[in-house]
């Protein structure tokens, strides 16, 4: 809890610092005054005055978001020395600059992440199938055991996370997925998938697909007993392998996994191998609702494999610094593709609302990501500021994007918009972002619940 908190408010404090610092940098370049720049809301926790421009630097209490406070007489009086300064006597093309800064500085910072973690490099699972469940898209799309996926589309896929993200991108774009593999004879052959229809990287995604990665044979032993838990209160032990369970041999953990998830709060009968003896132990999982499923829990860990067993299913890379600025691009514009091909597709009704995380789920996101290393890190805040530069654009008043709006009218116009007209647009900008908020909220909570 306490990681996922810290991890968010440094990915909140550099993305609304980054996209604030867009606006600031482009407005002190067009010569506009800039009262106030402010990462967060509320009481200011540390403030500090520049001597070039008199400009007050804030870190505020409530880090979700921030503010550049420019010279403007619809604000407040100015006085006529500085009134060729304030943000409001601006040429339209100007304050269209300063409004687009943030975003566009978030879409360029997206770039340089994923370059950064292309040239930090990554170690993932090879993606190789391991099973192929019968009549589904991967049954379908002939996908063998032992096939190794290279390509999906004219996308390279090095592990299976670039395998999802390639097939969320083709199904939000609407395109056929051929998927170039390495087949169990060596050879690269292409195979053609049924139409793939909302799909989001998500943890099922593969049963979905019916794909199951190839895997290292994990052994039934057991590697940690949590305090407490069935396992415990059984009498298991560090170092005990599993033999049976109810006369059933156990041939391997997932085996084992599985038969005690199916018997939740029923007794088991084992048989379990210590020290050149055989035990026999008798425990009852506890009972676990596990989204729609109510599965067993008996609170232990498998034992760790050697790095010499889990060399054969990963691989490392890095990219070079032009190969890494070159995905980084390319990663970053099939993203914002992705990102408004789905918008588009939530308020059409063809893609349900699960897509859409809040504050809880990027919170989670973020103390994963930052467990996982500096490479998925910075590929969650190059996924997060991505999302804010495109989310900002959005026509909706009190957004950037909503501010483009009312110049492009006021350029059409040839006259400031009406503040009636703004005052309507703020009110309807605050109700349409407040409702998204308590539905995201919503869907997080029903997450955690589940």
């Amino acid at each position: 809890m306490l990681l996922n908190i810290l991890a968010f408010v440094v990915a909140i404090v550099i993305l609304v610092g980054i996209h604030e610092w867009g606006h600031f940098w482009v407005a002190r370049r067009c010569g506009i005054k800039v009262l106030r720049f402010s990462i967060g809301f509320g009481k200011p926790l540390w403030c500090w005055r520049g001597q070039q421009d008199d400009t007050e630097y804030v870190i505020a209490a409530i880090p979700l978001g921030g503010y550049v406070a420019m010279l403007d007489e619809r604000e407040g009086p100015v006085p006529e020395h500085e009134r060729h300064r304030a943000f409001n006597r601006q040429s339209i093309a100007k304050r269209a600059a300063v409004v687009s800064a943030g975003p566009l500085v978030n879409l360029v910072f997206a770039v340089v992440a994923l370059a950064l973690a292309g040239l930090w490099g990554e170690t993932g699972l090879i993606p190789r199938v391991g099973q192929v469940a019968p009549d589904s898209p991967a049954a379908q799309a002939g996908m063998q055991v032992d096939d190794q996926i290279l390509m999906v589309n004219d996308t390279p896929t090095r592990t299976w996370r670039q395998v999802l993200q390639a097939l969320a991108l083709a199904s939000a774009q609407g395109e056929d997925v051929m998927m170039q593999v390495r087949a169990g004879d060596g050879q690269p052959v292409w195979r053609l998938w049924p139409p793939l229809e909302d799909i989001a990287v998500r943890s099922d995604l593969l049963d979905e697909l019916g794909l199951q990665p190839q895997q290292p044979v994990i052994p039934p032993v057991v590697g940690q007993v949590l305090t407490g838990k069935a396992a415990d209160q059984a009498g298991m032990q560090v170092g005990d392998r599993i033999v049976s369970a109810d006369g059933v041999m156990i041939n391997n953990w997932l085996d084992w996994v599985a038969y005690v998830q199916a018997r939740p709060e029923q007794v088991i009968r084992l048989v379990v191998a210590r020290a050149d003896l055989t035990e026999p132990l008798i425990l009852q999982p506890e009972a676990y609702q596990s989204g729609d499923q109510v599965i067993g829990r008996i609170g232990v860990l498998p034992q760790s494999l050697s790095d010499e067993v889990l060399a054969a299913y990963r691989v490392t890379y890095q990219l070079s610094p032009w190969q890494a600025l070159s995905a980084g691009l390319t990663q970053t514009v099939d993203m914002a593709l992705l990102t408004g091909q789905m918008i588009w597709r939530i308020l059409t009704g063809a893609a349900s609302v699960q897509h859409l995380s809040g504050p809880l789920s990027i919170a989670d996101a973020a103390g994963q990501t930052a467990q996982q290393g500096v490479t998925a890190f910075l590929k969650f805040l190059a996924m997060i500021s991505l999302s804010l530069g495109v989310l900002n654009l959005l026509p909706i008043p009190v957004l950037d994007g909503g501010h483009l709006v009312y110049l492009a009218l006021e350029a059409v116009l040839g006259r400031p918009v009406p503040d009636a007209w703004l005052l309507y647009g703020q009110r309807a900008g605050m109700a349409i972002l407040g409702g998204v908020m308590v539905l995201v909220l919503y869907l997080d909570i029903q997450r955690l619940l589940s």
